[in-house]
């Protein structure tokens, strides 16, 4: 199923860099680098394709203006999309060695604290790159205070989901 994401992420690259140039080129470049982390580092297969599903949605849906048709979408797709970011780049710190919960009195909530900070700096992350593309690419990337503060909450809402659900699991482990 997750391969089968990653193959609909690379025919997006060629079909919205033909349906919408340069801008699209770069947006589906980076969701397709994206799906390819969970594969690299060994993700569980649901989380993998979810992961991989949700960013090409968020991707579709900006390219198709789903989010101007459709109130509060995008907060729904800042906070699982963010959430789902957050899980699997904790994962890739744990698996590099980068973070681990070795000698935590409690594991699953120091996996947690790691996922919702990460989480947090993701939705910054994420909010800058909109700015930057709507000031200095195509001015139809919708940014704006109350949009940015709405996103950076949503995002953060999102990670703390993820966090909680992680907190509960074994999936971000202590790899060393």
């Amino acid at each position: 199923m997750a391969d089968g994401v990653r193959g609909l992420a690379a025919v997006s690259v060629v079909v919205g860099t033909w349906r919408a140039g340069a801008v699209a080129a770069a947006l589906f470049l980076l969701v397709l680098g994206g799906t390819l982390v969970p594969r690299l580092i060994g993700a569980p297969a649901a989380l993998d394709a979810v992961y991989g599903g949700t960013l090409l949605f968020a991707a579709w849906a900006a390219q198709l203006d789903w989010y101007v048709a459709v109130d509060e979408l995008d907060l729904v797709v800042h906070a699982a999309a963010t959430g789902l970011v957050a899980v699997v780049a904790t994962l890739a710190l744990a698996r590099w060695g980068a973070v681990g919960t070795a000698g935590a009195r409690c594991p699953g909530a120091a996996a947690a604290v790691v996922v919702v900070g990460v989480g947090a700096v993701g939705a910054v992350l994420w909010e800058m790159g909109e700015w930057f593309g709507h000031t200095l690419l195509d001015p139809r990337i919708q940014v704006g205070y109350t949009d940015t503060m709405g996103d950076l909450a949503a995002g953060l809402l999102g990670s703390a989901v993820a966090a909680a659900l992680v907190a509960g699991t074994h999936l971000v482990a202590d790899e060393r």
